[in-house]
């Protein structure tokens, strides 16, 4: 078995459903995927088939891809700090339970939630809000695990610290079912030098615990170090770097953890046109092959051509 467990975002939608997502992570040689039950910047879901979802976990296990490593993504928009309207925090709390009840269903066991923002309520009561909130939805014993993204820190987004995320954990009843999303993009962005990951790692390990990574989102960065902004880049084109990054990716103590890719799509534009390409199946090539390509990006446009 292959202790790279790597993948990207793929898309899902009504008509192929998960048997599409499943297909286009293959198409891209990867071992594990993740995708957003419906639109990520909205909260429209369709129902989900029995048997196109049986269809899917055939398929996997035909291409070796673990369901145990595949993730979705809950929509960005759904805000469990805010609490200024009740009726705005309830409906997030809500979706977040369908949301688990749609992964229970596609027998998808993470799912990548944003904190959220605190709208200018103070980062304490959105932090309080996150734990009441989510102890709602994980109310059961058992069932998927929610991890946490580390966030980047622009406006008023909380969890940019490990112990923002720490304080939420810790308020958690059924530890069991929280976990945490690193983003490599979102922890540069949020101050933390990537140059020296051993002692990002360690630090994480001290606050929060090793144990409590559920999955890693590896995206370079068009921002320098602490800019709070969240732009990611493709893999070595920005602020972190190759290096770093395959640091990062094949670090011993991260072994077994499933990685997703979240960088932009190549564009080029053609007279009018603006076309944009995925870049995953070249950049994980590149990261397997574990050698850097700065032509990487020529090369996408010109295979998809």
């Amino acid at each position: 078995m292959e202790d790279l467990i790597i993948g990207s975002h793929v898309s899902y939608n009504k008509k192929e459903g998960l048997v599409g997502s499943v297909k286009e992570a293959l198409s891209y040689g990867e071992n594990t995927f993740m995708f957003y039950t419906g639109a990520p910047q909205n909260t429209v879901r369709g129902p989900i088939d029995e048997n196109v979802v049986n269809e899917a976990k055939k398929i996997m296990k035909e291409n070796n891809i673990d369901i145990n490593n595949v993730v979705i993504h809950a929509p960005y928009i759904v805000n469990l700090a805010n609490d200024k309207e009740p009726e705005k925090f309830n409906f997030a709390v809500n979706f977040l339970k369908g949301e688990v009840s749609r992964a229970k269903k596609l027998g998808i066991n993470l799912i990548v939630l944003h904190p959220g923002s605190h709208v200018g309520l103070g980062k304490e009561r959105g932090l309080d809000n996150i734990i009441k909130g989510l102890n709602i939805v994980l109310s059961e014993k058992e069932g998927p695990v929610i991890c946490l993204e580390t966030m980047a820190g622009k406006g008023t987004e909380v969890g940019t610290t490990f112990e923002d995320l720490k304080y939420i954990i810790d308020g958690i009843e059924n530890q069991n079912r929280i976990k945490v999303c690193i983003d490599t993009c979102h922890i540069h962005d949020a101050g933390y030098d990537l140059n020296n990951f051993d002692e990002v790692l360690e630090k994480f390990d001290k606050i929060i615990g090793l144990n409590k990574i559920g999955c890693m989102h590896i995206n370079d960065s068009k921002n320098e170090i602490n800019a709070h902004k969240d732009r990611h880049d493709n893999i070595g084109f920005g602020k972190i770097g190759f290096d770093n990054l395959m640091k990062i990716i094949y670090h011993e103590k991260l072994k077994g953890i499933p990685k997703i890719l979240e960088t932009p799509y190549v564009s080029e534009k053609e007279g009018e046109k603006d076309h944009t390409y995925p870049p995953y199946k070249f950049e994980i090539a590149m990261i397997r092959n574990k050698k850097y390509d700065k032509n990487l990006l020529s090369e996408i446009r010109n295979y998809y051509k």
